[in-house]
C-alpha cells in the first residue's frame, strides 16, 4: 500500500470480525436482495438490508471506542442485527425467495461472523477484566508522559 494507506493496515481494516461481517452484508445486499419481488421492496427488503448493514457498522462503532463497557455495548448491539438478519433471512427462504444454495451460502457466513463477534465479545470482556486487575494492583497501564508511580496523584 501506499502513503496513507499505510495506517488502514493496522486499524479497523486488519479486524477479522469487521472484515468477516462487511463480506457477510455483501452478500446479502448483492445477491440476495436483488432476488426479492417488488412487493417486498419497501418491507423486507428494507428490515434485511438495515440488519445485515448494521453489523459491520456496529463493529466498526465498538473498535471506535476508547472505553471497554461502550466497545462491548456496539458489539452486543451487532450481536443482535445479526440475529435480526438470520431470522429475516428464514423468512426468505421459507417464502422461497432465493434458491438453497444461495441460503445455504448466506447461513455459513452468518454462523462464521456470528462465531466472531461473539469470540470479539468475550475478548474485550477479558481485556477489560485484566485492565481492572491491573489497575487494582497499583499497575500503570501508560506512563509515556514522562510521569512515574510516585508522580500520579
Amino acid at each position: 500500500m501506499e502513503g496513507g494507506n499505510r495506517m488502514a493496515e493496522k486499524g479497523l481494516d486488519s479486524l477479522l470480525v469487521w472484515n468477516k461481517a462487511r463480506k457477510f452484508a455483501v452478500k446479502v445486499c448483492k445477491e440476495v436482495l436483488p432476488l426479492l419481488p417488488q412487493e417486498e421492496r419497501f418491507a423486507l427488503s428494507q428490515q434485511l438490508r438495515r440488519s445485515v448493514q448494521s453489523i459491520p457498522a456496529n463493529v466498526a462503532e465498538a473498535y471506535g471506542r476508547y472505553s471497554f463497557p461502550d466497545s462491548i455495548r456496539f458489539m452486543h448491539i451487532a450481536r443482535g442485527s445479526i440475529e435480526e438478519t438470520y431470522s429475516h433471512l428464514r423468512l426468505v427462504q421459507d417464502l422461497e425467495y432465493v434458491s438453497p444454495e444461495l441460503m445455504d451460502e448466506c447461513i455459513v457466513l452468518y454462523r462464521e461472523t456470528a462465531k466472531l463477534i461473539n469470540g470479539y465479545i468475550e475478548y474485550l470482556k477479558r481485556s477489560s477484566k485484566e485492565k481492572r486487575e491491573h489497575l487494582s494492583e497499583g499497575q500503570l497501564i501508560y506512563d509515556g508522559n514522562g510521569l512515574g508511580e510516585d508522580d500520579l496523584p
